[in-house]
C-alpha cells in the first residue's frame, strides 16, 4: 500500500494523474474494498494507464436525468477484474472506481436512498418498515446489483420486494404504485452501450424522482459510508440507540405481470378494429432484453399475427446482434427488417433492453422497410388517440380543454399543432420522464380521490375529465411514449401495443403508415427535426463539454447562416412558464429562435457523455391543407435548410472549442 500510495503521489506531481482523481483513490483505498481495489488500481498504475484512472477516479457518479449511469466494464480490464470470466465471457467483477458503475457506488445508493426514505416516513409519521422493490434488466452485472440493492435495504431495516428475473422499467414504476412502496429500484443503463449500467430511483407516485426528494437522497449518498453513519434508530427504556430490525427480501413475479398485463390491454382504444385486422403482419424484436416478458404474451393475447426475432429472443447482456441496443439506430433493426422482408411484414417494433422506449420500421407503398423517427411515431401516437378519443364521445367540446397532451421542449411541435387543432392543452417539459410522471402526480391530486390508485382505468378517466386533466398521450423525441396514468415512465410494452393499433387502423383504410402520416401533415403541417449528438468521453470531454455549454450561455449566436436569432431561451437563468402555469425548473439548455419556423435547441446529455444538438423546421398549410406537391416542396426545402444548419453548427462549435 505505502509503495502504490507513492506512486500515486508521484503521478500527482508529475501532473499525469488529476488531483481530484487522486483524492478518489486515496479514498477508495481506505475504504471496506480497499485490497481489492489496491489490486486494481496497482496494475492500471504499473502499466502507466494514467488516463483509465483518470476517468474512473474523476468525479463520483451523481445522480442525472437517468439516476445513476457510467462504465461497469472499464476501457481497459485488468487482470483482477477479469477473475474468472461468466460463459459469455464477462469479467469476474465489475470495475473499480468512483465514477464507475459498481458494487461500491450501487452500495452507498442504497444506503443514502434508504436513509432518506426513513426520514422522508419518520417527517410524514408513517409507522411500519418501508418498502421498495427492484427490477433488473438483462445487462452484465445487472442481477448481481440487484440482489446487493436488496440485501443492503434489507440489512437497513427496509423490506425489498425483488422481480425473480429481468423486468422493463415501465413494470417497475407500474409495481411501485401497485403495491403502494415507498420507491423502486431499477438497475439499467437503457440503451447505452453494452460497458455501461446505471441505477435509476423511482419515488412513491412511481415516477423517476425529482425535487426536493432528488437532492435529499443525493445528500444521504453523499454521507460518509453512503448515509451509513445517520442511520436512524429506534430507542429502548436506558436510551441506548439499536440498530432497526433487518427487512424482509420478497421475490415477487407472475402476479404483478398479470395485473400489468391487465391493465395495458386497457389502451386498446378500438378492439374491433384490432380482431378484425387478420391482415397485419408484424415482426417484433427485444434486442436481448426485457421486452419478451410482457409484449409476446400481449401481442399473443391480442390476437395478432407476429413473429419475433429468433436471434434477439433471448438475454444477452452483450447484444451481440447488433452494434447498440438502441432503437433509435437503424442498424438495430436490421435482423428484424430482413425477416420482415422474408414474411412481407407490415411492420418492425423494436424495444430497448429495458423496454422503455420503441423504434419502428413500416412498409412504404413501393415495397421498402423504412424508419420512422421518434417525433415521428410519438405525432402518429397522439393524432390517432385524440382522434379515437372524440369518435367514442369520451371527448367532446365541451370538455376538449380538459384534455393533455405532454411533451418535451425539445420534441416536435406537430403534436402541439394537433392539440392545438382539437381543441386539447399541450404542455411543454424538459427532456426527462420525470417531469411527466410529475404532472401526473399533480393531475391525480386534484381529482381528490383517496383510493386512486384501486380505481378501473375507466374510473379515473371520468375523475380527470370531471376535475383534473385527462392525460391523452405524452412523449419525447427519443423514442418514449406513454399514454394513461398507471406507469409514470415511458413504457415500451405500452408503446408496441399502441402502435399495433394505429397499423391495424392504417391497414383498414388501406394506406401504409407513411401514407397516413403524410396525411397528418398535409393536415396540420410539415414538421421536420434532426438530432445530432458529439460525443466527449472521460474527464477532458467533460471539460470540453461544461466550456461548451458555457460559451452557448455567455456568447450565445447572434445570428446563424443567413438568419438573425430572433430570440435565446437559457433554461437555466430565464424564469420560464409551461402551459398549466408552472415553473420549470432550472436546467442547462438554450433554445435559438430563428425565422421561418426554425429553431435550435442545445444541452447536455444527462445520461452519456455528449452534447446534444436538437433542429426544428416547419411549414404551416396557408390554405387550410397542404396539397401533396405543397408537401413534397416543403420536404426538400427544410430538408436542405436543416442540412446547412447542421454544418454550421458544427464549425461554430469547433471555433468555440478553440478558443
Amino acid at each position: 500500500m505505502p509503495c502504490l500510495t507513492e506512486q500515486i503521489d508521484r503521478a500527482l506531481s508529475d501532473g499525469k494523474l488529476r488531483a481530484d482523481a487522486a483524492e478518489n483513490i486515496r479514498r477508495i483505498l481506505s475504504g471496506e474494498e480497499g485490497d481489492f481495489a489496491a489490486r486494481v488500481i496497482g496494475e492500471l498504475s504499473q502499466a502507466s494507464e494514467w488516463e483509465e484512472l483518470n476517468d474512473r477516479f474523476y468525479k463520483t457518479l451523481a445522480f442525472g436525468t437517468g439516476g445513476l449511469r457510467g462504465r461497469t466494464i472499464g476501457k481497459i480490464v485488468t487482470s483482477s477484474e477479469r477473475g474468472t470470466p461468466t460463459a459469455l465471457g464477462r469479467p469476474e467483477f465489475p470495475c473499480v472506481g468512483t465514477n464507475a458503475m459498481n458494487y461500491f457506488n450501487v452500495g452507498r445508493a442504497t444506503r443514502g436512498l434508504v436513509t432518506y426514505i426513513q426520514k422522508w416516513r419518520s417527517r410524514q409519521r408513517m409507522e411500519g418498515r418501508p418498502k421498495i422493490v427492484i427490477a433488473h434488466d438483462t445487462r452484465h452485472f445487472s442481477q448481481e446489483f440487484a440482489r446487493l440493492a436488496a440485501e443492503t435495504a434489507s440489512a437497513k431495516g427496509c423490506d425489498a420486494v425483488v422481480f425473480d428475473g429481468p423486468r422493463s422499467t415501465s413494470e417497475l414504476s407500474f409495481a411501485v404504485r401497485y403495491l403502494n412502496a415507498d420507491a423502486g429500484i431499477v438497475i439499467t443503463a437503457s440503451h447505452n452501450p453494452p460497458h455501461d449500467n446505471g441505477y435509476k430511483v423511482y419515488f412513491n407516485d412511481g415516477a423517476q424522482v425529482i425535487e426536493p426528494h432528488a437532492s435529499g437522497i443525493i445528500a444521504e449518498v453523499n454521507e460518509p459510508n453512503g448515509g451509513a453513519s445517520s442511520v436512524p434508530s429506534q430507542k429502548v427504556r436506558d436510551d441506548t440507540a439499536v440498530v432497526p430490525p433487518r427487512g424482509e427480501i420478497i421475490f415477487t413475479g407472475d402476479e404483478i405481470d398479470r395485473s400489468y398485463v391487465e391493465r395495458l390491454a386497457t389502451l386498446i382504444l378500438d378492439r374491433g378494429l384490432m380482431e378484425r385486422t387478420h391482415d397485419l403482419k408484424i415482426v417484433y424484436t427485444p434486442i436481448h432484453g426485457t421486452g419478451g416478458v410482457i409484449v409476446k404474451p400481449m401481442l399473443g393475447k391480442i390476437g395478432l399475427n407476429f413473429s419475433v426475432v429468433p436471434e434477439q429472443d433471448q438475454f444477452d447482456g452483450r447484444f451481440p446482434t447488433v452494434k447498440s441496443p438502441n432503437p433509435e439506430n437503424a442498424e438495430a433493426l436490421n435482423l428484424g427488417i430482413s425477416l420482415a422482408q422474408k414474411q412481407n411484414a407490415d411492420l418492425v417494433v423494436a424495444t430497448d433492453p429495458d423496454c422503455d422506449r420503441m423504434g419502428v420500421a413500416v412498409r412504404t407503398s413501393a415495397g421498402e422497410m423504412k424508419l420512422l423517427s421518434g417525433n415521428q411515431i410519438g405525432s402518429l401516437l397522439a393524432w390517432y388517440r385524440a382522434k379515437t378519443f372524440f369518435e367514442l364521445g369520451i371527448l367532446n367540446k365541451e370538455n376538449a380543454s380538459r384534455g393533455v397532451i405532454i411533451k418535451t421542449f425539445v420534441t416536435t411541435d406537430l403534436q402541439k399543432a394537433i392539440a392545438e387543432k382539437f381543441g386539447l392543452r399541450c404542455v411543454d417539459t424538459l427532456t426527462g420522464f420525470k417531469y411527466n410522471g410529475a404532472k401526473l402526480k399533480k393531475y391525480e391530486e386534484l381529482t381528490r380521490a383517496q383510493n386512486y390508485r384501486e380505481l378501473s382505468e375507466e374510473e379515473t378517466r371520468r375523475l380527470r375529465l370531471e376535475k383534473s386533466s385527462f392525460y391523452i398521450f405524452g412523449g419525447e423525441e427519443s423514442y418514449g411514449y406513454s399514454a394513461a396514468d398507471f406507469v409514470r415512465d415511458k413504457d415500451g410494452n405500452a408503446a408496441v401495443i399502441m402502435f399495433c393499433e394505429v397499423a391495424a387502423y392504417a391497414k383498414s383504410r388501406e394506406l401504409t403508415l407513411d401514407e397516413l402520416l403524410d396525411q397528418v401533415f398535409c393536415e396540420f403541417g410539415y414538421f421536420e427535426e434532426r438530432n445530432h449528438s458529439v460525443y466527449f468521453e472521460g474527464a477532458d470531454g467533460a471539460e470540453k463539454i461544461r466550456r461548451l455549454l458555457i460559451s452557448y450561455d455567455e456568447n450565445p449566436p447572434r445570428q446563424v447562416m443567413d438568419s438573425p436569432v430572433t430570440r435565446v431561451q437559457n433554461f437555466e437563468k430565464d424564469t420560464i412558464r409551461d402551459s398549466d402555469g408552472d415553473e420549470i425548473p432550472k436546467e442547462k439548455m438554450l433554445i435559438f429562435e430563428l425565422a421561418a419556423k426554425t429553431r435550435i435547441a442545445v444541452r447536455g446529455s444527462g445520461t452519456e457523455p455528449k452534447i446534444k444538438y436538437y433542429l426544428f423546421g416547419a411549414r404551416l398549410p396557408g390554405n387550410g391543407k397542404l396539397s401533396r406537391e405543397e408537401l413534397a416542396r416543403a420536404k426538400t426545402e427544410i430538408g436542405n435548410r436543416l442540412d446547412g444548419l447542421w454544418s454550421w453548427l458544427e464549425e461554430d462549435a469547433n471555433q468555440r472549442l478553440a478558443k
